[in-house]
């Protein structure tokens, strides 16, 4: 594989999925075949070389047939990697198909333990599965991560993509029946080796193409399926770590036009009263965001910012934090709560949550004050009486 011309990674995100691999293990599952696309290699050598110089150890099991051009391949990207990890001697390791599961794992260390990155071969024709090997691999050595490159992609369903999916749904699918009901059968083998990795203690998997694999890394959106054994899902007050992280979802939102533009300082407002959801073991990855600012002289304060990473939404995480803010209020013996949006699916989201909507006056006047009076009228306000409250 030549390394051309490869334009530098852009993703805002990036440094935050960079923050999280750092020092981690990653195992990387994928067949010779599919590098035979010069662009979708480059692509991928990329994120090798940027994971690689932020420290994270990649182990690569690739299945490789004996022919010449399969080997090539896996030659080239050992190759390319090696100068980047610069190890002195490379070598290829090719895994007994017929060992003890030792035997599979002794090699594998002895090359981990001098060099950031380790290719292992299996062949296309052994008894045991590429992705039963993979899984065997990832539990017995507890990896961090493991990344099952397909050419196919992360897993859709009724011509809708899922990019997120948790032990508990991906168990369902695995009933008898349901995956082929849902089309997946051929895809069976592979959904049950992700289960049992998830059970295995990895801490999350993912499903992508390797063209796809720097957005399905290193942004929100991702472009595959990502596997957690449970959501996890934990909103907490923000510290100052998660500031500029936060932050950036915020502009995103602004610049996608679902949030109103703010200024620094009122953006800072937010940061500090602002929580987040955050999904998988801690610390877990950003899922959503919002802040509850407080309103004093009326005893009140508003949810502001709500936003939910676009690979999350649909997966309740604006409901847990509306849910979190009205025990937040509930907690600081607030009279009310109350939220203003434009947006359709804020405004169901807050109706299934027990606020209604009121006209603008029926909310704390210190909202309206400075207040851009166009937006006034456009804007919707619910509003949630607390326990206790006496309506205003």
């Amino acid at each position: 594989m030549r390394r051309r011309k490869i334009s530098t990674l852009s993703f805002a995100e990036k440094d935050f999925y960079l923050d999280e691999f750092h020092e981690k293990s990653l195992l990387l599952v994928l067949r010779a075949s599919d590098l035979s696309s010069e662009t979708d290699g480059n692509a991928a050598l990329e994120v090798f070389e940027t994971l690689l110089k932020n420290e994270t150890q990649l182990l690569f099991l690739i299945e490789a047939a004996e022919t010449e051009s399969e080997q090539r391949r896996v030659r080239s990207l050992y190759k390319y990697l090696a100068r980047v990890a610069k190890v002195p001697s490379p070598s290829l390791v090719v895994l007994p198909t017929d060992g003890t599961e030792d035997d599979v794992l002794v090699p594998i260390w002895t090359v981990l333990r001098g060099s950031e990155v380790c290719i292992a071969l299996w062949p296309p024709d052994s008894a045991v599965p590429l992705v039963t090997v993979a899984q065997r691999i990832a539990v017995s050595l507890r990896v961090y991560k493991v990344v099952f490159l397909d050419a196919a992609g992360g897993i859709s369903t009724g011509g809708k993509s899922l990019s997120f999916m948790t032990g508990a749904v991906l168990r369902e699918l695995l009933r008898p029946g349901e995956a082929e009901w849902a089309g997946l059968g051929s895809r069976r083998p592979l959904l049950e080796a992700i289960c049992k990795v998830l059970e295995g203690g990895t801490s999350s998997v993912t499903l992508c193409p390797l063209t796809g694999l720097g957005r399905e890394l290193f942004t929100y959106e991702g472009d595959g399926t990502l596997f957690t054994l449970t959501d996890y899902c934990q909103v907490e007050k923000l510290g100052i770590d998660d500031f500029r992280e936060v932050e950036q979802l915020l502009q995103r939102g602004e610049r996608d036009g679902y949030l109103k533009p703010r200024s620094p300082q009122e953006t800072t407002l937010l940061l500090l009263h602002g929580y987040g959801a955050r999904v998988g073991p801690a610390p877990g990855e950003l899922a959503g965001f919002c802040a509850l600012l407080p309103y004093p002289e009326s005893c009140t304060a508003e949810i502001v910012g709500l936003s939910t990473i676009t690979r999350y939404q649909g997966e309740g995480i604006g409901g847990r934090l509306v849910d979190q803010m009205v025990a937040e209020g509930e907690q600081q013996h607030l009279s009310y709560i109350f939220a203003c949006t434009t947006q359709e699916g804020a405004q169901r989201l807050f109706e299934r949550h027990g606020f209604r909507r009121v006209a603008p006056d029926e909310v704390t006047e210190e909202k309206w004050q400075d207040y851009n009076p166009e937006r006034k009228q456009q804007v919707a306000v619910y509003r949630r009486d607390l326990p206790g409250a006496n309506p205003q």
